[in-house]
């Protein structure tokens, strides 16, 4: 059994390749930082030295290099897309790069992989596919409105998918994993603050492990509140108190 995880080299890719250790023999770790991802490789086969680790460093925002991962790697029981980003500010004055790069991070480097896996797994009829979204894909997100929009496009595709999945009666699954903050080293590259701290994204990856057979993984139950109260307001007042907790949170 393998699982490929991107993004694994800190957070929840980190915390899930060693929680999924324990299941899959085989495992491919993908990140950009080469020494992480040795020591999450080291820490891995410590616990668990029969298990076969491979570490790819690739840039995926890179779309060549999503193609690459999936020639390396093309047969994968569970692939995790969990690499990604985010950033803050008014829209007008948030850097258009940065903005494009966490496109084709969170976007376009998800779908591709997405597309080709599923492929390969449809071929087979099995597999699984965790996309790793945000309670942030539920809502709009002023003053962090690329990051929202991604997190709306992962939620959109993952339930897409699904149906498609549902009607032609396949046995491949797709799950979406939405937690609300958690506690990673997101909020640094995101610049914004946390009134809280996060979650522990060992407790995250742990209760995504625990619930890969659900479509919708919610981990806590003020995340899951917080999504029925999101579904029953008008999108101008929750995009309003979005904005009011957003500007709570930005770095001075």
């Amino acid at each position: 059994m393998k699982v490929l995880i991107t993004g694994a080299s800190s957070g929840m890719g980190r915390a899930m390749a060693q929680l999924l250790a324990e299941k899959y023999d085989q495992m491919v770790l993908v990140g950009r930082d080469a020494a992480r991802l040795l020591a999450v490789q080291q820490t891995i086969q410590v616990a668990h030295p029969a298990v076969q680790i491979t570490t790819v460093r690739l840039d995926l925002s890179v779309a060549e290099h999503c193609r690459q991962l999936h020639d390396m790697h093309p047969d994968v029981d569970l692939l995790i897309n969990n690499a990604g980003f985010g950033d803050s500010g008014f829209f007008t004055e948030t850097s258009l790069d940065k903005d494009l790069a966490m496109i084709n991070t969170n976007v376009t480097a998800l779908h591709i992989l997405t597309k080709l896996y599923l492929v390969d797994m449809q071929k087979h009829n099995r597999g699984h596919i965790l996309n790793v979204g945000s309670i942030a894909g539920f809502m709009p997100g002023p003053l962090m409105a690329t990051y929202y929009a991604t997190k709306n496009y992962v939620v959109r595709l993952s339930e897409s998918i699904r149906e498609e999945l549902r009607r032609t009666k396949s046995k491949v699954k797709i799950s979406v994993l939405c937690p609300g903050p958690v506690a990673t080293n997101f909020a640094q590259t995101a610049n914004v603050k946390f009134n809280f701290n996060g979650v522990d994204c060992t407790k995250v990856a742990c209760y995504a492990v625990k619930h890969l057979n659900q479509f919708y993984i919610v981990p806590t139950l003020t995340v899951r509140l917080a999504r029925l109260a999101i579904g029953l307001l008008p999108t101008t007042w929750v995009a309003r108190l979005v904005y009011k907790l957003q500007a709570k949170r930005q770095k001075a």
